[in-house]
């Protein structure tokens, strides 16, 4: 594929639409679709220039959808003049959602019949990453795929990684939700301990986010540690759609996740109290409620 594509985007929401941008910015040419007001006024803000039927397709070297669950991707791919039905032999398809993989495998060899190439590549950096173009890429597919897609990946992501076939992208995603759902916990806890004795709580994580303890999830998160900074760069709503998918996976696969299913239902009870719409480390949030605060 030459460096420069046409792309038609579908999903410019708050992590669509500086990605976008930073398409433009690499010299990509992209059309977007946008199902409200506010998305389709972002996609033109970042330089897209909008279109209204999926059938813009025909004319796009790659297709990206990024969009909120497994049955708005499946719409988009199957419904009525869905991507399934309108798009050209040797064009790419990219999932950018993090969807159920069992969808992922039906999507992809729907469009095999087509000889389009699909790649399942969801990723993990949240809005901030989406901005700075520092995404990270989890992509199932074959691998010939995708790098004839890499052009286009790459202005929106500093880490490519080829993690297996169709599905995989998703798999790896769900195991990738798994960890930081566990990591946001185990940090709320130990402010909680440290606040409970008095610690110097920004002094305490300095010192911890330099051994084994640090993390990404620590430092990212450190405006909600330190300051009850709860402005959402991932809402816990759409972590807790992510855990749904887990669930699935974990059920599909016959497994034991304990530590998950506890996290899990801890990010439930954070929704249930009316902090959905707050990023998700309003775990906190949860773990000063039950401990009194």
């Amino acid at each position: 594929m030459e460096a420069m594509s046409t792309v038609l985007f579908v999903g410019p929401g708050l992590m669509g639409g500086p990605m976008i941008a930073n398409l433009v910015r690499a010299g990509h040419r992209v059309r977007a679709i946008g199902r409200s007001e506010t998305s389709r006024r972002r996609a033109v803000d970042a330089g897209a220039e909008l279109r209204d039927h999926l059938s813009a397709a025909v004319d796009c070297d790659v297709v990206i959808t990024m969009l909120p669950d497994t049955p708005d991707v499946e719409a988009a791919v199957f419904g009525a003049g869905g991507l399934a039905s309108v798009m050209p032999s040797g064009r790419i398809f990219i999932d950018m959602s993090t969807i159920v993989p069992a969808a992922a495998k039906r999507i992809a060899e729907a469009f095999a019949e087509r000889d389009v190439a699909a790649l399942d590549c969801p990723v993990s950096g949240g809005e901030q990453g989406a901005i700075d173009g520092t995404l990270t890429v989890m992509a199932g597919g074959e691998a010939e795929a995708l790098e004839r897609a890499r052009p286009v990946l790459e202005a929106m992501s500093s880490r490519i990684t080829h993690v297996g076939p169709a599905g995989s992208g998703q798999m790896t995603k769900a195991a990738n939700q798994i960890i930081v759902a566990a990591n946001i916990q185990a940090v709320a806890e130990a402010v909680v301990l440290l606040e409970s004795a008095g610690v110097d709580l920004e002094a305490a994580l300095s010192a911890l986010g330099g051994g084994f303890a640090g993390s990404a999830v620590m430092e990212a998160k450190r405006k909600a540690w330190l300051h009850d900074d709860f402005t959402p760069g991932f809402r816990t709503e759409l972590h807790n759609k992510d855990m749904r998918i887990v669930a699935a996976a974990v059920q599909e696969n016959r497994l034991a996740l304990p530590l998950n299913a506890l996290v899990t239902q801890l990010l439930v009870a954070v929704e249930a109290r009316g902090y959905g719409k707050l990023d998700d480390s309003a775990l906190l949030k949860l773990t000063r409620e039950l401990n009194g605060d």
